[in-house]
């Protein structure tokens, strides 16, 4: 059974009196034939926990630099009029006891923890994100990572790869921004996309008449599994056969791939690369997605035609360092390139995301 967990909170001018706080208190949780144990804080306020009747459990915290907490934690299945009833006391008997050095209140919803569909995502710089998931379309385990599709009422269906949110239904704008924003001629071109699996730069590229598109997912086929079953309103129907009149899509590690057409002279009018993003991390020979990244990069660079372009996603705006770093590795790639940005705004991702636009000099 899920947990609900609930949050109080007073920032004060001037430390509470924990004496006058904490006795103040006390009948309300008489009334609610809770526990009371105190615990030593060695110096650092007071703190007290109470139990009470259906498992639920509060923390009270006095704290010496003006703070004063309340966490309260019940099961998903508990009265929430009650619980309601409970907080409103404590919130306005605190009120009271602290009138005249309150300078905020701040009571947030509950946070759910262990429930059945998970609603909590982060950001990519490392912000907390609660989803109006509603249910799981799809939850498996590849050879590689996991792989979930989950229901948002406000997002549609959403792709989720081990823990980042990778794409929904309302997130035209990445696939535009991720294909140049619409500044490119695309008919009669040969296209590389590389990842890709959700399907979703495939089917808007095949409405713009190229010649012909390779797509390479790199390895996982149980990402377009997934999708082309409940991604429909991203990937259409270019996932129901991995031939079509002008694509191919090609389940196999890219990297030899990328090799092999390097040794072969192939080129390409456009590659996009919808792998990964700019790793979070500013440390590259510590990470070594770093490492993939700049082979990929750099491989991907010799297959672009001299009139080509490479498109790319970056990272969230505010990733300054790894973007900088990004900017960077452009610079050592074994050809010279130039490289324009562009920030769009990304539905499912609550935030601003960065993409570039690689072309030769």
């Amino acid at each position: 059974m899920a947990l609900r967990h609930y949050t109080l909170d007073f920032k004060l001018s001037a430390p509470a009196d924990c004496t006058k706080t904490v006795h103040g208190l006390q009948s309300i949780f008489q009334e609610q034939e809770m526990t009371e144990t105190v615990h030593d804080t060695e110096g650092h306020g007071h703190l007290a926990t109470f139990v009470g009747k259906k498992g639920r459990f509060v923390v009270l915290r006095v704290h010496t630099h003006g703070l004063v907490t309340v966490d309260l934690q019940c099961y998903e299945g508990d009265d929430s009029t009650q619980v309601d009833n409970l907080l409103n006391a404590l919130e306005t008997k605190l009120e009271n006891l602290l009138r005249g050095i309150i300078t905020r209140v701040k009571r947030l919803p509950a946070i759910s923890r262990g429930a059945t569909v998970d609603r909590y995502w982060p950001t990519a710089d490392g912000r907390l994100v609660e989803y109006d998931i509603d249910h799981v379309l799809y939850d498996k385990d590849s050879a590689y990572q996991n792989i979930k599709i989950l229901h948002s009422q406000q997002f549609g269906n959403i792709l989720v790869l081990n823990g980042d949110v990778n794409l929904a239904d309302s997130d035209l704008a990445y696939t535009q921004a991720i294909m140049g924003s619409g500044r490119e001629n695309y008919e009669g071109k040969e296209v590389l996309i590389l990842g890709g699996g959700d399907g979703g730069i495939l089917a808007e590229t095949v409405k713009l008449k190229p010649k012909m598109i390779t797509m390479n997912l790199h390895i996982d086929e149980a990402v377009i599994n997934g999708c082309r079953q409940h991604m429909r309103k991203t990937c259409g129907d270019v996932l129901d056969s991995l031939t079509g009149d002008c694509y191919q899509v090609l389940v196999e590690d890219c990297v030899p791939v990328l090799k092999k057409y390097v040794e072969e002279g192939r080129t390409f009018d456009y590659v996009i690369n919808d792998l990964t993003a700019v790793p979070i991390s500013t440390l590259p020979e510590e990470d070594s997605t770093w490492e993939f990244l700049r082979l990929i990069l750099d491989l991907s660079i010799k297959v672009v035609r001299p009139s080509g372009k490479y498109f790319t996603q970056g990272n969230c705006v505010n990733l300054t360092e790894a973007l900088n770093l990004y900017e960077e590795q452009l610079e050592k790639l074994s050809c010279p390139v130039d490289f324009s940005k562009e920030v769009v705004c990304v539905p499912s991702y609550m935030e601003l995301w960065v993409f570039y636009s690689v072309w030769k000099k």
